[in-house]
């Protein structure tokens, strides 16, 4: 079965619009957390913008509601013209039990397709130490990247990852998402790995996850 994890990020005040559309698609689980967007104030002042609130949705469905629920974006929220949010789509290997599935799913036959992850486009993730974003970001964006979003969390680690690897996870953090095209993909978080890693004081570390499908931007390369 085509199962997939579904990231929104908008305005905060067209999170009820999109509460309303996952209700109508009737979406068994969501989660909504404030989110930030990193413009620099340059960039904002330099088009007469305001560095607006955000809010992050994620949801799980399957494919036939995932489709469901970008016609919707698209057609009452505009969600595919640039500056009304980003959604992208990310495909889920697999989920922990039967149990599980069925409440995902509503109960949907099960397949063996397998998802195509010879994909364009990738999901960056970066957890960084509090208040070291626009640090994180400016190296970014001399790979290439364009912007993101970021969300503040608190961590949990083990004791050994501050003994041996330098990094504390029990503090502060800030977990940024970057959406890049998959060929810059390696050069943007190499950057970001050799100027703000591990051993540096942003203590950034970074993964990537395929992203089969995205609304709300502009091609990348463009």
């Amino acid at each position: 079965m085509e199962l997939n994890y579904i990231l929104t990020v908008l305005d905060r005040d067209k999170q009820h619009e999109f509460e309303v559309l996952l209700k109508d698609a009737e979406i068994p689980l969501s989660l909504i957390t404030p989110g930030q967007g990193t413009a620099t104030k340059r960039l904002l002042d330099y088009f007469g913008l305001q560095d607006t609130e955000k809010s992050v949705i994620m949801t799980i469905a399957d494919g036939d509601k995932t489709r469901q629920i970008f016609r919707r974006a698209k057609n009452d929220l505009m969600i595919d013209i640039p500056g009304h949010g980003i959604m992208m789509v990310i495909p889920v290997k697999s989920v922990g039990g039967g149990r599980t599935l069925a409440y995902l799913t509503d109960n949907g036959a099960v397949d063996q397709k397998v998802p195509d992850l010879n994909v364009e486009n990738e999901l960056i993730i970066i957890i960084a130490n509090s208040g070291y974003t626009d640090d994180v970001m400016d190296a970014a964006r001399e790979a290439g990247a364009k912007g993101g979003t970021v969300v503040h969390a608190k961590g949990t680690g083990a004791e050994y990852a501050m003994k041996f690897f330098g990094v504390s996870l029990a503090e502060e953090k800030e977990v940024i998402l970057i959406l890049a095209s998959a060929k810059n993909k390696k050069a943007i978080m190499k950057v970001i790995a050799d100027q703000k890693g591990p051993s540096t004081p942003a203590g950034a570390i970074c993964m990537s996850l395929p992203v089969t499908e995205v609304a709300g931007v502009r091609k990348l390369e463009d």
